[in-house]
Formats: C-alpha cells, sequence, structure tokens
C-alpha cells in the first residue's frame, strides 16, 4: 500500500526531546514501512526515516530561533501533500484540521487523527462544516464533545516492543515526565512528593508559552531538597528515568486525549498514580498497572500502595495492548475499509 504520513513541523520524527504526536508518527511510519508498504513522511528536515521524506522546512519549528510564524510552513506543508496526493492509495494526517479545505476537493482518499483535546467551542462549526471528514480519535473519551464526527475507529497508541527494558527492582523517587504547563500540575506532583517525603525528578520541557506560568508558580516549588529539575530529556534517557523510578505521578488537571508517558510508564515496568481525568480510567488499569485517585489526599495514601503492585504485570498490560505492532494493524484496518478493499490486503 502507498501511504503518506504527515507530522506537524513543530519537532522532528521522532523528537530530539520531548514531542509525543510526532513519536507516534515516527513509530508507525517504522513499523509500516517494516511491513513492506511504501511509505513518504512529510516532516522537518532533521526528521530520520526509513520511509521516503518530504521535508517542507529544514528544521523543526519548536527549537528554531529563526522560525517566527509556524503556520506558513505547515500551508506549504499541505501544498506538497496534495500536488502529490495522486502517488498514494490514502493520505494519513496527524494534526488537527488545516488540509480539511483542500481534502475535500481531491479524489486521493484522507484520514486525520485528532491527536488533541476536541472540548473548545469553537471546533463545533469547523467541525460540523467538515462533518464528512474520516477521523480517528486516540481514546473514545476524546470523542465525547463531538460524537456525531465521521469516527473511524479509536486507535491506541503504540510503543516498540523493544524500545524500553523491563526494570524488575523499583527506585526510590517519584518521576514527572512531560510538559510543564497548568493543565500538567506539576505542583500538585511536587506537594505528594513533598508530603510523602520521597524524592520527585522532573523531566519536563517549558514551552514559551508557559514561560510565566514556569517562573511564577513552578521555579519558586523547586529549591525543596525532594525536588529535582532535570529538565527535557529524549527517548534515550527516558528509560533510565522512568525504569529507576517507584512510580510515575501523572496529575494531570484536563481532558488528556491518551497520555503517553503512562504507556512509556508501563514498558518499563513501572507504575503510575494518576488523577482520574480524560483518558486515564480507559489507558490505566486499576491495580494492575497503577492507582488513579480525584483528591491529592487519596493520591498521598495511594503512594504506599504502589509496592503492591507487580511491575512485571504492568509490563504485561503494556505488551498486550501499547505496541506499535497492534497500533499499525488498526490503522490498516481503517485504510482498507476507507478504500473499499477486503480486509487482507497484500503491501
Amino acid at each position: 500500500m502507498k501511504i503518506a504520513q504527515v507530522a506537524p513541523l513543530y519537532e522532528s520524527v521522532p523528537p530530539k526531546c520531548y514531542g509525543g504526536t510526532e513519536r507516534v508518527v515516527s513509530y508507525l511510519t517504522e513499523e509500516l514501512v517494516r511491513q513492506g508498504h511504501d511509505v513518504t513522511l512529510f516532516a522537518s528536515g532533521d526528521s530520520v526515516t526509513t520511509a521516503r521524506l518530504v521535508a517542507p522546512c529544514h528544521h523543526s519549528l519548536r527549537l528554531d530561533k529563526s522560525c517566527i510564524d509556524q503556520l506558513p510552513h505547515h500551508v506549504v506543508e499541505i501544498e506538497n501533500v496534495f500536488r502529490d496526493s495522486s502517488l498514494f492509495d490514502i493520505i494519513h494526517f496527524h494534526f488537527d484540521y488545516l488540509h480539511f479545505p483542500l481534502a475535500r476537493r481531491q479524489r486521493t482518499p484522507v484520514v486525520t487523527t485528532l491527536h488533541g483535546r476536541l472540548d473548545i467551542p469553537d471546533l463545533v462549526s469547523l467541525f460540523r462544516e467538515f462533518s464528512e471528514m474520516p477521523v480517528v480519535s486516540i481514546s473514545d473519551l476524546q470523542r465525547e464533545p463531538l460524537p456525531w464526527l465521521n469516527w473511524q475507529g479509536t486507535v491506541y497508541h503504540g510503543l516498540p516492543a523493544d524500545l524500553y527494558t523491563f526494570h524488575e527492582e523499583p527506585g526510590k523517587y517519584l518521576a514527572f515526565l512531560g510538559r510543564i504547563c497548568p493543565e500538567k500540575r506539576l505542583d500538585t506532583a511536587i506537594e505528594i512528593a513533598k508530603r510523602t517525603g520521597m524524592e520527585l525528578k522532573i523531566a519536563a520541557k517549558v514551552d514559551k508559552v508557559d514561560q510565566d506560568y514556569f517562573t511564577e508558580v513552578i521555579r519558586p516549588l523547586l529549591g525543596h531538597p525532594l525536588i529535582e529539575y532535570v529538565g527535557e530529556i529524549g527517548d534515550g534517557e527516558k528509560d533510565e528515568f522512568l525504569g529507576n523510578a517507584y512510580a510515575l505521578l501523572f496529575p494531570i488537571n484536563w481532558p488528556e486525549p491518551f497520555g503517553l508517558v503512562m504507556i512509556e510508564a508501563m514498558a518499563c515496568g513501572t507504575p503510575i498514580i494518576a488523577r482520574r481525568r480524560g483518558s486515564v480510567p480507559e489507558v490505566m488499569e486499576e491495580g494492575v498497572t497503577g492507582f488513579t485517585y480525584d483528591t491529592v489526599e487519596e493520591a498521598i495514601q495511594l503512594v504506599q500502595g504502589v509496592a503492591s503492585l507487580s511491575r512485571k504485570e504492568c509490563r504485561r498490560a503494556f505488551e498486550k495492548r501499547f505496541t506499535v505492532a497492534q497500533m499499525a494493524q488498526a490503522y490498516l484496518v481503517i485504510y482498507k475499509r476507507i478504500l473499499g478493499r477486503p480486509e487482507k490486503l497484500a503491501a
């Protein structure tokens, strides 16, 4: 099958450091190539892939100090995609909706995975206008604000089975991995660590939009002796960071569409303590891969309970539900259905 994968340009594919969507696009692209499909990846020029790379910009935009406006680069990317659309059986977009007007005016089938939150009122009129567009959710919970979209399925994110190693022995610190922003509630993770007397290691990035929040709210909390701010890390460092942790703290305060870090922790065998919001109850298995909570007081009590969980079961849960092979297979089923082809389709 000739497949185009279209990634956002904010990070390279895979990202050098933080970047959930671009990381998933990389895993999917490489797995499809491994299975024998003819894949073209539209992504920034500093991306690394075994697929054919088409790059509308030389560098990923977030770390490019010369980039002032990121939108023009995405417009060029969309033009490049549809200029070559006749070369593909299907085009798979991984960013929002900018391509919708052109997608409805050309013949090559298009599908879009919506990676972000959908509970934004401004989105309603846009998706009403383009309600015929085939879309994929990354959790069932993500669909709730817009259940009437042309949903083709829910496909959970997946990781290469050998990307992270299983760490049988628990570490002595709590871990926080992700973005420093109000909805991720790092301040809550710090409170949990301080009140339980456990060290907290923080590996996280700060976007420009969240710089004031970091400076005013988070930075004053980092001076405590139990708190260690590691900074932004990449794939090569995550295995030890997550695998050597006692537990991952995921104290979100927003409707998280998926939460890639949860399955990264599971792959290492590390349990999770997460606030019961968004996709958390869907991705986690209560009492197996971790515990969920509603209040900080509950979370503090649950920290001790982590010792009763089996790290082998955490890893087993990852292998059962969240490998890249499973993700690719789910997407191939959707591609075939959109193309009107039988379930068994040769590469």
